[in-house]
């Protein structure tokens, strides 16, 4: 992931799941590592076995990063500006 951020993004898509892929605590992490300008949280929420609070994840996130987060909706856009 360090080596990942280290050529600047815009955007880094992570996941929260916390069952099949990493959790709000690593994703946050992962965030830190990626230094993207936005980060969006997926992979939660589908079904009871990974449901996540994306808002805590969002607060956490921008807290400790200096990424802003962006929660989008099911079918929801995001055009990177």
């Amino acid at each position: 992931m360090r080596l990942i951020g280290e050529g600047g993004l815009d955007v880094a898509i992570v996941p929260i799941g916390d069952n099949f892929t990493m959790g709000p605590d690593d994703a946050v992490t992962a965030a830190k590592f990626l230094g993207a300008a936005t980060v969006i949280p997926q992979h939660y929420n589908t079904w009871p076995v990974i449901r996540q609070d994306p808002a805590e994840f969002k607060r956490r996130a921008e807290a400790s990063t200096s990424s802003k987060v962006k929660v989008l909706k099911p079918g929801e856009r995001f055009e990177i500006p």
